[in-house]
């Protein structure tokens, strides 16, 4: 059996929505951190999930949050000639 496109999950874990929306791994845990998420947050048990269509309507709202929390470009590409 296939694994679902992650556009296609209602419900992300830390991982999959950091590998989604192209995410610094570092930038996303510390924000989950200090964002009380009380919209696009669920909990079991101890496993933080994000509601992804919850998640990307807050996107579309703070983008200044999406760029923030964006990968930057890989140092070594830039040290190739």
């Amino acid at each position: 059996m296939a694994k679902p496109d992650l556009g296609e999950k209602d419900v992300l874990n830390p991982e999959e929505a950091i590998r989604y929306w192209n995410f610094s791994r570092r930038k996303f845990h510390v924000f989950l951190e200090k964002t009380d998420g009380k919209d696009f947050i669920a909990y079991y048990k101890k496993r933080v999930l994000i509601i992804r269509l919850a998640f990307e309507q807050y996107l579309l709202k703070n983008p200044d949050v999406k760029e923030g929390l964006a990968n930057g470009e890989c140092r070594q590409g830039k040290n190739k000639a």
